[in-house]
């Protein structure tokens, strides 16, 4: 009983709680710290996924929208989509009916640019075109490569060349360029369509 009454003393009580606040305070800061610390730590998906508008640019800092255009004229979205944090390297796809159609530069025959389609389900596919404010349909295309890299650009008069770009919500701006895994002109077979290279919005140097 006497112990008793000496461990409730105002004293003793406080001590004990001041040790108590002090050693969770000490162990909840090791764990932020080793998180702060970990260079490891995985990229955190995003829900939803947020999606940059892609752009090109003209001359008067002029931005014109980038579409996907059926057979029958119709005209769809074309988006670069972030899944994760981390904004590096973004795909790029055209948005159908809800769906996410992938975007890359194909085989060309006898063009002399790799033209860049959206590819359907059953290998049909849309053409990929910058859109003035005065309606005119500018061509997009693979039109030059740096190793692995192939510049995309969009084509106007007089064949001058437009940038392409990815634009965050934010304001963050990412270069869209084809992307090559291999030296080989085919990269792959997507619904029976030859790749020469996939499309991604890239973080700017």
């Amino acid at each position: 009983m006497k112990a008793l009454k000496q461990l409730l003393k105002p004293s003793n009580f406080i001590s004990l709680f001041i040790l108590l606040v002090f050693g969770f305070t000490s162990a909840n800061a090791q764990v932020i710290d080793d998180e702060k610390s970990n260079p490891n730590k995985p990229e955190t998906e995003l829900h939803p996924e947020i999606l940059w508008d892609v752009k090109a640019y003209l001359p008067d800092a002029k931005l014109i929208k980038i579409k996907a255009i059926d057979k029958n004229g119709t005209i769809y979205n074309v988006k670069a989509v972030q899944s994760f944090d981390d904004t590096s390297i973004l795909n790029v796809k055209a948005i159908v009916n809800g769906e996410y159609l992938p975007i890359k530069l194909i085989v060309k025959d006898d063009d002399m640019y790799y033209p860049l389609k959206a590819i359907s389900s059953d290998g049909t596919l849309l053409d990929i075109k910058a859109i003035t404010e005065e309606g005119e349909l500018l061509p997009i295309k693979g039109v030059g490569q740096s190793g692995m890299i192939v510049h995309i650009r969009a084509i106007g008069e007089d064949s001058a060349f437009y940038n392409v770009f990815a634009i965050s919500p934010k304001g963050q701006v990412n270069d869209v360029k084809g992307v090559k895994m291999l030296k080989t002109t085919v990269e792959t077979l997507i619904n029976g369509v030859a790749i020469f290279a996939h499309v991604k919005a890239l973080k700017q140097n």
